[in-house]
Parts: C-alpha cells; structure tokens; sequence
C-alpha cells in the first residue's frame, strides 16, 4: 500500500498572526513557522496504517516555496518513508495546488491520499475535495475513524446529533479532523535519520500547471476589540439590559 499525504506549512498554532503595516497581508517576516496541526493529523493516520502493514509506504509531499522542506522533514521524522516538494516562488491558490498534488497522484498511483481537513491559515478547506474531483476518485470527508479492511477503506464522520459510517473503494482521497488522533512527537534519533531519508525538489514551471491566481486581496486588518463583559445583581437587570441595551429582545 502507499499512502500520499499532502503538507503544509503554516504561522506556528502559538504565534498570533499580524498584518503589514500597510494592510496589503499577513506579515511572516521573522514569524516561526510550522507544520499544519490537521496535517500532523493525517501524517499519523497514515503511520498507524503502516504500522499494521510492513509493505506500506508514507510519501509526504508540499507544493509551496523552499522552506517547505523543512515541514517534510518533520513529517519524514514522524516516521513517513520519503518525500516530495514542488518547489513555487510564492504561495499558490487551492485549486493550483490541487493541480500540482494531481500530477504528482497520476505519477505515485497511491492507494490513499490523507489530507488535514484545513489549513489553520487560510482555512480554505478545499483542496482535500478538489484533488478528489481532479483525480477522480471517492472522497470522505472529516474522519475521525479510518479502517481499512482489504480494498475497501471505512472511515467515520461526526455529524449533526451523531456520526455515520462511509465504506469508500481505494484508491481514495481523505480529510482528517481533529479528533482523529493525536499525532506522536518525532523523536531526536528520528530527526537525524529524517536528514538522511529522500526528498526530491520538483519545480512548479516542470509541470505545466496553470497557477494563476483567480482572486485578488484587498487587505488584512485585525478583529475589532470587543468590549469587556459586565456583571449584574440579578435576573431583572439581565433581561433589562439584553432589552434595552443589547436590543436581542422584545
């Protein structure tokens, strides 16, 4: 089996993102940067997988600018076997990198291909679906189980007052949620073999993708500040105060 997992990296979980001082977008200058938290999630999916299966094989690949290489290493020190990076001088649209994670898919022929549901960045939650629709192949969305039992994958969703139970033929493409797993720490031994495991640099202009952008950004700004909560004596100046102050009822 050969699993494909597609990474992505993204401003550190712990960081606060910033706009520019002029607005035009996020500024990453001097920002630590990191491994998309969904992405871990589904590295580990698929490493529980090869744990139940000596001939399964973990391909970590990113479509993204050099540094991205650092985000497969640290997939490869999780434990995944090789990786891949389609190197682009600057950050691509869903639908482009969905091209390019098609290309390599056609080229690997992977059984599964798991994606974190979202990046933390942009929370797009798209590519994951396009990929399926490029490629043509079945699509579960937001697992938090994933079996897979001969050629057939079983993958469990969380719904709306509970949870359903999908049976998808392979190959196929998934999106992990959070509650999927916890991914493991790569360890200091692993970090060091990770340096020595393969990770091929494919350029974007090689694959004949069409990676212009379809949207325009106007600009970042920060949330407005809410204003600090307030305590009252009693019920009556709740209702009080949600009527003729807050105005949320009658």
């Amino acid at each position: 089996m050969k699993i494909l997992v597609p990474v992505k990296r993204v401003i550190d979980y712990n960081v606060k993102a910033r706009p520019k001082d002029d607005g035009s977008d996020v500024d990453l200058s001097m920002v630590k940067m990191g491994l998309n938290p969904f992405c871990e999630i589904a590295i580990e999916a698929a490493l529980r997988i090869k744990d139940e299966n000596d001939q399964c094989e973990v391909i970590a690949v990113s479509v993204g600018e050099k540094q991205a290489q650092e985000q497969i290493r640290t997939a490869l020190a999780m434990g995944a076997d090789r990786g891949i990076l389609v190197e682009a001088g600057s950050p691509l649209e869903p639908l482009a990198v969905a091209k390019c994670l098609k290309i390599i898919a056609d080229r690997e022929c992977p059984d599964l291909l798991i994606f974190g549901k979202q990046g933390i960045d942009s929370d797009n939650n798209q590519t994951g679906q396009m990929v399926a629709g490029l490629c043509g192949y079945p699509q579960g969305t937001f697992c938090s189980a994933i079996d897979i039992i001969g050629d057939v994958v079983a993958i469990t969703r969380e719904i709306d007052g509970g949870s359903e139970v999908w049976e998808l033929p392979l190959p196929a493409v998934l999106t992990a949620d959070l509650r999927l797993n916890e991914p493991r720490y790569a360890s200091l031994p692993n970090i060091m073999k990770a340096k020595k495991k393969p990770l091929e640099v494919m350029a974007l202009s090689g694959l004949g993708v069409d990676a212009r952008a379809r949207q325009t950004l106007l600009g970042v700004s920060l949330p407005s500040e809410r204003k600090p909560g307030i305590k009252v004596d009693s019920v009556t100046a709740l209702i009080e105060k949600l009527k003729n102050e807050a105005k949320v009822i009658l």
